[in-house]
């Protein structure tokens, strides 16, 4: 996956929304889905985006499966776009 398909994944409001929740914590789909007035089917499609986009990372406990934010590739896009702005990364560190 390129930073195409990240920004992709991130152009969505329903998938920036879901990236909010779990910048606070890991939730399994279910809790994830009780945010939103979407089927579940909906949610688990926006899940596989953000997971192929690799913004978000799963982990298996038992049968349910809990999503994390991945920041490593949000990091990336912060330096890329501050790169864009002219910014050092010195001055990112302030």
């Amino acid at each position: 996956m390129g930073m195409q398909d990240t920004l992709r994944a991130l152009a969505d409001p329903t998938r920036r929304e879901i990236l909010n929740l779990l910048k606070q914590s890991s939730m399994a789909a279910g809790d994830i889905a009780e945010h939103f007035s979407i089927s579940g089917a909906a949610i688990s499609r926006h899940l596989s985006v953000l997971k192929d986009a690799d913004l978000i990372r799963d982990k298996r406990d038992g049968k349910y499966i809990y999503y994390e934010l991945n920041t490593t590739v949000l990091e990336e896009i912060m330096l890329w776009i501050s790169e864009l702005k002219g910014e050092d990364s010195d001055d990112q560190r302030k």
